[in-house]
């Protein structure tokens, strides 16, 4: 299924069903008082979290979701049939607004929380709720109430434990199928990565973690340069940053440097997240020149920095070990988590 992070949504409640008008006609009331029925109420539309989804594209193509409008009312008094609901899927993460207002209406975050985003109309009453000592026989009744009509911007941004960061290039996606059993499309050409992918960490149950391997950033991504404005919003729901750096002499730039480009961009889309706590990793150790640039990060950054090489699967356990200490602490110390 394609990624999909941002969409507009036209939603409807279900029209309230007309009232009706009729008079009892039995064998032994053949002039009956009125007996229309009160019309069904419409159906109301709700979205709902499946924790199975990390897209919004399964929403788009359908111009309009509507739920079921309610029957109208019937003979002796009988009420029409409620509208049927609508309820739509999203996924942990999704922030939706209304377009008109651009208003807060919902940030759904836990796997079935349910949010009420249009009501229904409400059901006409029939002859017989009109019938006075004046009036004994009306001969009409009330319309339905239309439902409520709304457009809806929906914004998903990602829920996982760890980010990866860094330039395009710097090995992320190769560190992701690594490490866990995604399979993000690896090549050696910038923004190979065009989607945020999503892998599990770990086979022990007690003992795992989602890490989201995010399109690569470059200077002025802040400001919508290359794709990494579009995603910056997904590293504001993880718990860790993982900031991946080439270190090799053959980086197109100096470690040092790339590790700054990041951070900066980070800060300038949105300052809480030059706050989150961050790993560094120095990756392609593999290659030439490598272990100079690592100690150039290292004091660029002002910590220690770990030390992989994604294509040959060397530090990664010890990289792996270190970020479930991190995740563990940041629990331990009350720190909000997802």
């Amino acid at each position: 299924m394609r990624f999909r992070d941002e969409i507009v949504l036209h939603v409807r409640g279900g029209d309230g069903g007309d009232g009706g008008v009729s008079f009892l006609r039995e064998k032994f009331t053949p002039r009956g008082g009125p007996a229309g029925g009160r019309g069904g109420d419409g159906g109301n539309l709700h979205l709902r979290v499946d924790a199975s989804l990390n897209t919004l594209h399964h929403l788009t193509g359908i111009p309009l979701y509507r739920a079921g409008s309610g029957a109208p009312g019937g003979p002796k008094h009988q009420a029409g049939k409620r509208g049927r609901d609508l309820v739509l899927h999203v996924p942990c993460g999704t922030v939706v607004r209304d377009v008109q207002t651009n208003k807060l209406v919902a940030d759904l975050n836990q796997d079935q929380e349910s949010v009420l985003i249009a009501r229904g109309g409400k059901g006409g009453l029939g002859n017989a709720s009109f019938a006075t000592a004046t009036r004994q026989a009306p001969r009409y009744a009330e319309k339905g109430k239309p439902g409520e009509d709304r457009r809806l911007a929906l914004e998903l941004k990602l829920i996982a434990d760890v980010g990866i960061v860094g330039l395009p290039n710097a090995g992320k996606s190769t560190l992701l199928a690594a490490i866990s059993r995604a399979h993000p499309k690896i090549a050696s050409y910038p923004f190979t990565t065009l989607t945020p992918s999503l892998g599990v960490v770990g086979t022990d149950p007690l003992a795992t973690f989602v890490v989201a391997d995010l399109p690569g950033l470059i200077e002025g991504a802040s400001k919508g340069a290359g794709l990494g404005d579009r995603f910056l919003r997904h590293v504001e729901r993880t718990r860790l940053i993982l900031h991946v750096v080439d270190v090799s002499s053959d980086a197109p730039i100096a470690p040092e440097r790339a590790y700054r480009v990041v951070r900066e961009e980070l800060a300038a889309f949105n300052p809480q997240l030059a706050s989150k706590p961050e790993v560094v990793a120095a990756n392609k150790m593999d290659l030439p020149g490598a272990e100079g640039g690592r100690r150039k990060l290292a004091r660029a950054c002002g910590r220690s920095v770990a030390g992989i090489a994604a294509r040959d699967r060397r530090g990664l356990t010890a990289l792996v070990r270190r970020l479930l200490k991190e995740l563990a602490g940041r629990i331990d110390k009350g720190a909000p988590g997802r």
